[in-house]
């Protein structure tokens, strides 16, 4: 009995440290996203498969449901509560195996999803002309990474019958006649592949927190079941 309450408090405060730093973990990708949302906020009317804007989104997901699980996790450590722990485990498994899908799926099919994301963007490149705000957001784009269309500035021949925006342009240049020689998405993909890497090790860290979490809950769990049985 005395090593079961031994082992029961090693795991306790152990879990409490691993939940602490996962929770700690989610307000970092949830600040990240705020950050990406805010430098994204002049072309914030695009489509969200707009590579740096579904990115933003995809880190504040991420990072608030591992706030709430850090907190779940380290309340169930402190209270010791059977119920907690295994919502806590049974939750964070399905998020687990939710990631490995999600990044598989990405890797497997990243042709099909990038074709998608740019059909969507060409889409609403449409609606350049009546509305002020989509056009405000493209002019932001185009000038900030010096690119022009979605996958080439023939995007625009359809749309502005036959003519550029002076966004494609550098600044003064107007008309625009032969604008940016780069598309807009590959330049933005890169843009976030260039400044996303600390991310990126970031959320590997988090992923083994998430491992390592899933089996300290369980041997809790456990633990605390063999101290009822002692009592009883």
């Amino acid at each position: 009995m005395w090593v079961c309450g031994c082992c029961l408090c090693c795991v306790k405060y152990l879990m409490f440290v691993f939940n602490l730093v996962f929770w700690l973990g989610g307000c970092g990708l949830f600040g990240v996203g705020l950050w990406l949302s805010f430098t994204q906020a002049e072309f914030s009317s695009l489509p969200l498969s707009f590579p740096s804007l579904s990115a933003a989104n995809l880190l504040l997901v991420a990072g608030g449901v591992t706030m709430v699980l850090g907190f779940l996790g380290c309340l169930g450590a402190l209270k010791e509560q059977r119920c907690l722990l295994f919502m806590f485990f049974l939750i964070l498994l399905l998020l687990v195996l939710t990631e490995g899908v999600f990044i598989l799926v990405i890797h497997m099919y990243q042709d099909q999803v990038d074709a998608r994301a740019q059909d969507e963007l060409k889409e609403g490149m449409r609606r350049y002309k009546t509305e002020p705000e989509l056009r405000k957001s493209w002019d932001n784009v185009q000038m900030m990474f010096k690119c022009c269309g979605v996958s080439n500035k023939t995007d625009w021949w359809d749309i502005l019958e036959g003519t550029l925006p002076a966004s494609c342009c550098s600044v003064g240049t107007d008309p625009c006649v032969d604008g940016w020689a780069e598309p807009c998405y590959q330049k933005a993909r890169q843009w976030l592949l260039d400044n996303i890497p600390s991310v990126l090790v970031f959320g590997l860290c988090i992923g083994v927190v998430q491992i390592m979490a899933l089996v300290f809950s369980m041997l809790m769990y456990c633990q605390i079941r063999c101290a009822e049985k002692n009592l009883d």
